[in-house]
């Protein structure tokens, strides 16, 4: 599976795609920054954004898109910006058929490192390690779009698999009813018994 990580930002959207599966370690195809200058108006920094992310998504063309969960802290004003960011790169995905998944902080972090709590230090380092890299990439937004990928292809890449195991096991085992395998049949018995009342 190949999965594309975003960290999202208004000034710096980190991105990072890894390969792999659940149990291997994973391997680093590409990691990078999207930018967009402080002073420039808000929707041509998104317009950026989106244009940058659709970029990678047609250069790469990876199997699922990680996204961070957004959640709300003090600075509202930055919070809008992430979540005007997470926005664009659903958009970006869904327009080339890509499943979007989203997972929280505190998800990527305990994933990474064991610990809910990590810094941005460790899960850079730990990504490091992970990646058999000589330092982590920079800056942490960079980082951070690399550890959404990896934890996506450990957990969200098996609980998914799970899922479609488990759809396929209930298919497989629940009998279809008379009229689905005889729909013309059906039909005409249907008719033929009104027929006969109304006699």
């Amino acid at each position: 599976m190949r999965v594309l990580g975003v960290d999202p930002g208004l000034t710096r959207c980190g991105v990072g795609i890894v390969e792999g599966q659940v149990g291997r370690p994973p391997t680093l195809v590409g990691v990078g920054v999207i930018r967009t200058p402080a002073d420039m108006a808000a929707p041509k920094r998104l317009l950026r954004i989106a244009d940058g992310l659709d970029e990678w998504l047609g250069e790469y063309r990876p199997d699922v898109v990680a996204v961070e969960r957004v959640f709300a802290d003090q600075n509202v004003l930055s919070v809008i910006g992430v979540a005007q960011a997470v926005g664009f790169a659903m958009v970006a995905a869904e327009r080339r058929g890509i499943p979007v998944f989203q997972h929280t902080p505190t998800e990527v972090k305990a994933a990474i490192t064991g610990s809910g709590r990590a810094d941005k230090a460790q899960i850079g380092k730990m990504v490091a390690r992970l990646l058999k890299l000589d330092e982590p990439p920079k800056p942490a937004d960079a980082a951070d779009a690399v550890a959404l990928a990896i934890c996506h292809l450990w957990r969200g890449g098996a609980a998914q698999r799970m899922e479609e195991a488990a759809a396929k096991l209930s298919a497989a085992s629940s009998p279809r009813p008379q009229g689905a395998r005889f729909p013309r049949a059906a039909a005409r018995a249907g008719v033929a018994a009104a027929s006969k009342v109304a006699s």
